[in-house]
């Protein structure tokens, strides 16, 4: 019973106190309409301790801790001076109001957060273990790697790991975006958090809780939600200056009416608290966050991570996006298509000595490599003294001598017209081709072949009648850049680059406006860094490129980039409505004190009124 309380008062206090603060206003007002005089003044002071306590509190504390004035201790200021001239009624509707007003902000900001706090709840507390055929109940931070979990129809799955028994549908879209499930059978991967199908599944567990995309996500959510944007930063420095200058204009008020208009000390009194309150900048501050949190909560839905406000204000000016070809327009599963042995040696031969020599490798080519020759069933030598040249290839020793494999640029000797043609021919058609050599005798060339991701070309296409700048970046050679670039649709391809290339190519760009970078390699991690917005691809991607980037895309569909920029010009967009409508509503009660005759609670309404609306109208962006 004192939990659950304990719960309703954590979740609506600032209702609760407005209800009391409420209560005794209107004691307070039927005390003097039935001649209770002696409870009149109680119950209004009551009214104004109850509904004012948090705000005055709040409103002390910046003042003697960072020395600094902000509007919740102008409000309350306000509010004294309109009792000390014996206006104990507008005082305490100016407390009741700014209270509610509080209330209401409480919820719409609790709204945002929870749309973000929901993905925290996705994982599971506990996963079934299965040693042999006996079923353990254990709780999911207790889990090791290599554990075996049963996963049930219609169950959370509970850690990252791989499918080993089963099939069924898995929806993903809690972590990826994806909005139909996914067929998952023995070899694929699956996510924590995501939601099981009608078949149930057995899943080798291959990452601990903490390292789970899940567990990234959460990370990033954490990140975002206490990086505030620039905009954010400026309404709080302009707060504190602005603050003091609305005290400094109610003092005028109050002293020089009296002199130059020729009012009485108790109206120059309250017309400076009307003042205090319509001048105010609640509603302006108010303009950025609740719809920057929006912004990033509907980014959350569709797969796109935003590691701060500051990200979803960048992304919305960029000029020009710059895509990595591999991994990022490709599905980065590269396919062995031709093995040209050069000599005596046999295709066999070429292909087992290139994977004996990217055994350790993780680039994508290297992987196709091994995934070639292992389809082959060729026995793979231990590789020694491995050295990766970056942006070439790899170099080791191999059954007692040194072997190369790369682009030509790695290999040594001279290349005959005819292998030359030849090479040519295969780069025409798409290919990527490798040489490899062994000593210094080139031994042959392995040409292979990446597919572009199915929504390549149409995200492509997006971008530019966005009126965006759209470049490729590729190591390839310029005539695969260039095929690839045309099948696509890129404006401009720039090939053959090692990661420091990129890194130049990015600041280059930077002529045109704002740049984002899109990569999923450690290779891509240095660009993505110097970008003005580094995107990763958040299945495919590396750490590096994870921890570097600014924005992940979860289920590394690049059509979601084009939606991320239209979400960010819309935030900025509608920031820019909140502050133009509380900048006019402050305006126009300001010159209404002045040249009108509006009273206290009036200027309350208006002013809180306004507060309420930006809130409500940063929202928007949840939809």
């Amino acid at each position: 019973m004192k939990t659950s309380c304990n719960i309703v008062w954590s979740r609506h206090k600032g209702l609760i106190v407005t209800v009391i603060s409420l209560g005794f206003l209107i004691l307070a007002w039927f005390s003097g309409k039935y001649d209770h005089t002696e409870l009149e003044i109680p119950c209004y002071l009551l009214a104004y301790i109850i509904g004012g306590y948090q705000k005055a509190w709040e409103g002390l504390q910046t003042l003697f801790k960072e020395k600094d004035l902000d509007v919740d201790l102008l409000m309350v200021v306000a509010a004294i001076g309109a009792a000390s001239i014996g206006f104990w009624r507008d005082g305490a509707i100016l407390i009741l109001i700014f209270s509610l007003s509080g209330a209401l902000e409480g919820y719409t900001l609790e709204r945002t957060n929870d749309e973000i706090k929901s993905i925290m709840k996705l994982r599971p507390e506990e996963a079934i273990v299965l040693h042999g055929n006996l079923e353990k109940r254990i709780r999911v931070e207790d889990l090791q790697q290599g554990d075996l979990l049963l996963v049930r129809p219609g169950e959370r799955i509970a850690t990252d790991g791989i499918v080993r028994e089963g099939y069924s549908s898995v929806n993903q879209s809690s972590i990826t975006g994806e909005s139909i499930p996914i067929d998952k059978s023995a070899g694929d991967e699956v996510f924590a958090g995501t939601m099981n199908g009608q078949g149930a599944l057995v899943i080798e567990m291959t990452k601990t809780a903490e390292a789970t995309l899940l567990a990234k996500i959460i990370h990033l959510v954490q990140e975002a939600q206490s990086e505030k944007p620039p905009s954010q930063l400026f309404m709080e420095r302009f707060e504190g200056i602005y603050a003091k200058i609305v005290i400094t204009g109610a003092v005028l008020i109050s002293v020089l009416s009296p002199l130059v208009l020729g009012l009485s000390w108790s109206d120059a009194i309250y017309k400076a608290m009307i003042f205090l309150v319509v001048a105010s900048p609640c509603a302006l501050v108010s303009s950025v966050m609740p719809a920057v949190l929006s912004g990033i909560s509907n980014g959350a839905r569709q797969g796109i991570l935003f590691k701060g406000g500051a990200y979803l204000e960048a992304i919305g000016d960029v000029s020009v996006v710059a895509f990595d070809k591999t991994g990022t327009l490709t599905e980065g599963i590269p396919r062995i298509t031709h093995v040209i042995p050069y000599g005596n040696y046999t295709e066999n031969e070429v292909l087992r000595i290139a994977a004996s020599l990217e055994t350790w490798s993780e680039h994508p080519i290297a992987k196709a490599i091994i995934r070639e020759a292992k389809e082959k069933d060729l026995h793979l030598s231990t590789a020694s003294k491995l050295e990766a040249v970056p942006g070439f290839g790899v170099q080791g020793i191999v059954e007692g001598q040194e072997h190369r494999i790369g682009k030509l640029d790695l290999s040594e000797g001279e290349i005959s017209e005819e292998e030359m043609k030849a090479v040519r021919e295969l780069e025409k058609q798409g290919n990527t081709v490798i040489f490899v050599q062994v000593g210094k005798e080139r031994i042959g060339v392995l040409a292979v072949q990446d597919t572009l991701r199915p929504q390549a070309k149409e995200s492509i296409n997006r971008l530019k009648k966005m009126g965006i700048k759209v470049v490729m970046l590729t190591g390839d050679s310029s005539s695969t850049a260039k095929i690839m670039g045309d099948q696509v649709g890129v404006d401009q391809v720039y090939s053959e680059l090692l990661p420091e290339d990129k890194v130049d190519i990015i600041k280059k760009l930077g002529e045109y406006g704002k740049v984002a970078m899109v990569g999923d390699g450690v290779n891509d991690a240095p660009a993505l860094a110097v970008s003005s917005v580094g995107i990763a691809m958040g299945a495919a991607g590396t750490d590096v490129a994870l921890e570097t980037a600014n924005v992940v895309l979860m289920a590394d569909d690049i059509s979601k980039v084009s939606y991320a920029i239209a979400l960010g010009r819309r935030s900025t967009r509608v920031v820019k409505q909140n502050v133009t409508f509380a900048v006019t509503v402050m305006l126009l009660l300001i010159l209404s004190n002045f040249f009108g005759n509006i009273n206290l609670p009036l200027g309350v309404i208006g002013h809180e009124g306004s507060t309420i609306i930006v809130i409500i109208s940063g929202l928007r962006l949840l939809r």
